[in-house]
């Protein structure tokens, strides 16, 4: 953290979600409760939303977009999460069978859940089928068959198109390239002819597009391509629909800055406008990181330090790759804080070290805090909000952390933390 005025740091507002402030003594409080009345309730390690953060971004990007937003649940999915969005009236993005099944727990009507995956089993697309969804996106030529057979009753589908495009993203969550292995590829002639195979088949009812270029995205330009791309399709066949899924980045560490959801969703309203579709395409967008990452915190309680003379500082926290588990697969930078105190000095470094019994379980390697870590003090890491706990695992047989959701001062738990006797629920 940069200093400024009295020895203070400067505090990363941009990190953290909107209710988030700092008493005096420089605890941290989210929606008005304070990170130790969090953690002295619940426990820790344990998620922290802002309920009020996440309904504020939902409703800002329906406010600026002129088609139809859907939540991508992939991101973060729960029962308490699925009533937000049956609330707020946004559309859903399901993956699997089990993620159509919390939302429809939560309330959301199966009208507005849009069923992705690139390799559907029957099972599921029966289910899917038989409740109604409201589109299933056809990621190949298979799936086009089975689905094709499972009813005689015309099934409105999306397919999902692979537009060639390389966003500037992590290798590993980039899907728009050639290289991908979803959906039927615009520049090899598969896509063309997917739609000729739905024209022949009456069971199948092409509404319209799909598209996903990957996440972590910051540059608005990637997704004007990307309507570039797909914008020719619809019109070359006359569809009504466009979905141009998600992938806005967000800002993880102090020096980042990312384009807002409206910023977001204006650009693909303008790409859109000028390339002819406004007004006759109805359109579609998925955001799911853009809308709980900052939303969310992770506390952690200290638990050993270790110094390796002139080489590191170790400080080992209560979670790590079970409940975080983004830097090890994708290098992902975090910032880390002193939850109580946020006015000290974080001039230190410190790589903060989780407990499982991997070498690589590090979820910020160079982090700064202040010099006297204390046993048993807080951290938090901000921006946790998306792909935390909806990748955790029980690595090292460790449970789940609980999830918190805080909303108009009042703290709730939503998901409770797993026990022991969790851990051998399902063995038979």
């Amino acid at each position: 953290m940069d200093r400024v005025g009295a020895g203070r740091p400067r505090i990363p507002t941009h990190l953290f979600s909107s209710t988030m402030t700092v008493r005096s003594d420089g605890h941290l409080l989210i929606g008005g409760v304070a990170a130790r009345t969090i953690a002295e309730e619940v426990g820790t390690p344990v998620f922290v939303y802002d309920e009020d953060h996440i309904r504020a971004r939902l409703r800002e990007a329906v406010a600026a977009f002129s088609g139809t937003i859907a939540y991508a649940s992939k991101a973060f999915l729960c029962r308490a999460m699925a009533e937000i969005v049956a609330e707020e009236g946004v559309h859903l993005d399901a993956a699997s069978m089990g993620e159509i099944y919390v939302a429809l727990q939560g309330g959301v009507s199966p009208a507005k859940i849009v069923f992705h995956g690139n390799n559907k089993s029957t099972r599921e697309l029966e289910y899917a089928t038989s409740i109604g969804v409201g589109r299933i996106v056809v990621d190949s030529f298979d799936e086009l068959e089975r689905l094709n057979a499972l009813t005689q009753e015309p099934i409105d589908i999306w397919l999902r198109l692979t537009p060639g495009i390389e966003a500037h993203t992590h290798e590993f969550i980039r899907t728009g390239q050639d290289d991908s292995k979803f959906g039927f590829n615009v520049g090899n002639g598969d896509a063309d002819r997917a739609v000729q195979w739905v024209a022949n088949h009456r069971n199948l009812r092409l509404r319209g597009l799909h598209s996903h270029i990957g996440s972590q995205i910051f540059r608005l330009e990637s997704f004007s391509e990307e309507v570039e791309v797909v914008a020719e399709f619809v019109q070359r066949y006359q569809l009504e629909e466009l979905n141009l899924g998600g992938g806005l980045g967000v800002s993880y560490l102090e020096e980042e800055t990312a384009p807002s959801v409206v910023d977001w969703v204006k650009a693909v309203d303008q790409a859109a406008t000028r390339l002819g579709l406004a007004g006759e395409t109805k359109l579609f967008l998925e955001p799911g990181r853009a809308i709980v990452a900052t939303a969310g915190l992770t506390l952690y309680a200290v638990g050993t330090r270790k110094e390796i003379p002139g080489i590191r500082r170790y400080v080992s926290i209560d979670g790590g790759m079970s409940d975080n588990p983004r830097p090890v697969l994708y290098g992902s930078g975090y910032a880390v804080y002193a939850a109580e105190r946020l006015f000290d000095l974080h001039d230190e470094e410190w790589s903060v070290a989780g407990k499982h019994c991997e070498s690589g379980d590090i979820i910020v390697k160079d982090g700064l805090l202040p010099r006297d870590l204390r046993l048993g003090e807080l951290l938090v890491t901000p921006v946790t909000g998306a792909y935390g706990y909806a990748m955790s695992s029980n690595y090292n047989k460790v449970p789940r952390p609980p999830v918190v959701f805080i909303g108009g001062g009042v703290m709730r738990v939503v998901v409770r933390g797993e026990t022991l006797d969790d851990l051998v629920r399902l063995d038979a």
